[in-house]
């Protein structure tokens, strides 16, 4: 296919770019790793502006073709489960904002994290198991110190990689991460840590057990708990009083 037949294609001029830049990636014109022309380089290349350029390149982010880094020249890359997913994450905060996002993202935790409490109920072998427990060891350790959210998270991903599903495991480590990276502040994190670490101790122990209905509904209970936390401070700040005028 010829350049300018990408080009002269009915579709909005990002598109065309995007797909042109692909194809040298693919072809191997344009070397993967290798950092791309520069933004005014590519407009006169295709005769475009500064923002339709722009819109092109964010394209080719997303579908995993661009590496991108602040004060760095964007870099060719080839798809990657990670790559794609991390580029849509990126969209849907700045299409939603961050507070419906993290709302969505709470809500997708629980729909992720329950089901695999009902499955690591139902298919965990000796392995997963042993692995469940050393995390829940390493959270008891790390009770009121700040490695405590790492274990948490540590011990919630032993949980969904019991599903074996490698899409579920990107989408739990990109975005509980960042849920935690903006949870808000408790009044007495040692209590808060103990409560956290006896609601996975619960989860566990029902897993052991083969119930089902109780590994489910400790878990349910577990992230309700953390998103009505989010919501009242949400709802705090909001009330907060505002500055006094100038």
């Amino acid at each position: 296919m010829r350049e300018t037949d990408v080009i002269d294609a009915p579709r909005s001029s990002s598109d065309a770019i995007a797909e042109v830049l692909i194809a040298d990636i693919k072809a191997g014109r344009q070397p993967k790793g290798e950092p791309l022309p520069t933004e005014r380089e590519l407009s006169e290349r295709f005769d475009a502006s500064r923002p339709t350029v722009r819109a092109a390149l964010s394209q080719m982010q997303m579908r995993g073709y661009l590496e991108a880094q602040p004060g760095h020249r964007p870099r060719a890359s080839s798809p990657s489960l990670d790559s794609i997913l991390r580029g849509a994450a990126d969209h849907i905060r700045d299409i939603l904002g961050d507070a419906e996002a993290g709302a969505h993202l709470e809500q997708m935790r629980q729909f992720i994290e329950t089901g695999a409490a009902r499955a690591a109920t139902m298919r965990a072998d000796t392995v997963h198991l042993a692995k469940l427990n050393e995390a829940l060891t390493r959270n008891a350790e790390a009770i009121g110190t700040p490695d405590f959210a790492q274990t948490d998270i540590a011990f919630h991903r032993a949980l969904v990689s019991v599903v074996g599903n490698p899409i579920l495991l990107t989408l739990h480590d990109m975005f509980v991460s960042r849920l935690f990276a903006d949870r808000p502040p408790v009044a007495d994190p040692i209590a808060n840590d103990r409560i956290s670490h006896e609601e996975h101790r619960a989860i566990y122990t029902a897993i052991l057990d083969g119930d089902v209905a109780a590994a489910t509904d400790v878990m349910e209970a577990h992230l309700a708990r953390s998103l009505r936390r989010r919501l009242k401070a949400a709802a705090l700040g909001s009330q907060a009083p505002a500055a006094p005028q100038a």
